[in-house]
């Protein structure tokens, strides 16, 4: 089919473009002493008022591929008696309920896809408190757009196409390892899919290869560090320079512990599956907040009792609704994390609104070596094990800068004396749960059987939790 563009969408187009140039001009004429580095000034660098009519059209489209593509969702808004085309600006957004983790797991596997199958190109996935996972399928377009923000995210950290970029989050179902390698690829840098695991050729490999670039949980940082030192090779030896670390919590003391250690510039970065995977938000040079990439997702806070929407610089509840994935949008989605939206603007240029440090969580819900642990998980698994009673005590703690966790459970008072009658009966059931666990949790647990009755008793709520590490 022949296109025919009339003179006045050629007028249009032109003035399009030289809106663009004249905002690169302003933007690089304002902050030439800073050269700070921008991937998309366009859209980084939107005003207030722009961003705001971009997302009220966004959210309006999104509202209604939903209602025709989702029943949850159609559903949902017909008990609220809204239609789509109830919902024009991007304040609107209150009129429509929120989602939750149990919701999708409720979905499970794929009630809360928009998509049709044939336009689902990858399928991630995240754990949930019963076992089944969180699936989450993403399009060609939702894997471009995912790249686009992780483009702007790694230039923020001053990421170029000189740059050799190892990615040592896990691939696989979990989202940081391909959305890491997607972003590198998409800004032009070599990318080096590390993976977990196998430290010593990763350390020899950053070495020779001059690798400049590194992707990983911060307490993986400290943990090469630490073979670094065994291994005698010093921070001169190599060329690291810029760290994007996430997927678990993490302080300044560790942060200046890892650039001082590995000789790099350490910046955060956040994500989670449901909305997208990394690159949601992150922080720039000025490292004073994190950058929502808030033409793709909007953020909110609530209070977590009430639902009430907070104002900036409140601590919260963060919400978000996904304004352009087609896979598996989601509308307010809670992700339980505590932290506030900080007022003002930053002086690296952009005008996206910023996210303060994750403060806690509203629920449960523990991060362990970048896995999601829920406690629930692993009663689930005692409970389905004869042998134990519903008592048991999770503990965490941070051993040479490396998450652990260590399960407590009590045998049952008619099962105890079988087992605890030789070493090799308390160590082949110890087996028999830790493997349970690891298939349930993705992750490694060390499991110490109690005796009945010596698992600490509460007088209120049951507290299934010792977290010992300095977060």
């Amino acid at each position: 089919m022949i296109r025919r563009y009339s003179f006045g969408n050629k007028l249009k187009e032109f003035g399009d473009f030289v809106l663009l140039l004249c905002r690169i001009y302003l933007f690089t004429t304002q902050n030439h002493t800073k050269n700070y580095m921008i991937w998309n000034p366009n859209k980084e660098c939107m005003s207030r008022d722009e961003m705001s009519a971009l997302q009220g059209k966004r959210l309006h489209k999104i509202v209604e591929y939903v209602y025709h593509n989702v029943p949850f969702y159609r559903n949902k808004l017909q008990e609220l008696d809204i239609r789509p085309d109830d919902i024009q600006t991007i304040e609107d957004i209150n009129k429509l309920p929120f989602t939750t983790k149990k919701d999708l797991r409720d979905n499970y596997p794929f009630g809360l896809q928009a998509a049709p199958q044939s336009q689902i190109i990858r399928i991630h996935a995240s754990s949930g408190t019963t076992g089944n996972p969180t699936i989450v399928g993403y399009t060609r377009k939702d894997v471009g757009v995912w790249s686009e923000c992780m483009a702007r995210c790694l230039t923020a950290y001053g990421v170029t196409r000189d740059d050799i970029f190892s990615v040592a989050y896990g691939y696989g179902l979990f989202t940081g390892g391909l959305g890491a390698h997607y972003g590198v690829e998409h800004i032009g840098a070599s990318v080096i899919p590390a993976g977990t695991g196998n430290t010593e050729k990763h350390l020899k490999l950053i070495r020779d290869l001059g690798i400049t670039g590194l992707a990983c949980t911060p307490s993986y940082a400290l943990y090469l560090a630490e073979t670094m030192d065994k291994l005698g090779i010093k921070k001169e030896d190599i060329r690291l320079r810029v760290g994007a670390f996430g997927a678990e919590p993490w302080t300044e003391n560790m942060r200046k512990e890892i650039e001082e250690r590995l000789g790099l510039k350490g910046y955060n970065i956040y994500g989670l599956s449901e909305v997208m995977g990394p690159s949601v938000s992150y922080e720039c040079q000025m490292q004073h907040g994190s950058h929502i990439c808030e033409d793709h997702f909007y953020p909110e806070i609530i209070n977590p009792v009430t639902l009430e929407k907070l104002p900036a610089g409140q601590t919260g509840e963060l919400v978000f609704t996904t304004l352009t994935k087609e896979g598996m949008p989601v509308l307010r989605y809670r992700t339980r994390d505590l932290c506030s939206l900080l007022p003002g603007t930053c002086d690296c240029g952009r005008t996206s609104v910023r996210m303060g440090r994750i403060e806690g969580r509203s629920d449960d819900m523990l991060i362990i070596r970048g896995i999601n642990v829920f406690p629930s998980q692993v009663e689930s698994v005692v409970l389905s094990m004869p042998e134990f009673a519903p008592r048991y005590m999770l503990v965490v703690d941070r051993v040479n800068n490396l998450d652990t966790l260590q399960v407590q459970v009590e045998i049952r008072q008619e099962y105890f004396t079988g087992v605890f009658d030789t070493p090799a009966a308390v160590d082949k059931l110890e087996k028999k749960l830790a493997a349970k666990l690891k298939s349930v949790l993705s992750i490694a647990a060390k499991v110490q059987l109690k005796a009945p009755n010596t698992i600490e008793r509460s007088q209120g709520k049951s507290a299934h939790v010792i977290d010992k590490r300095k977060l």
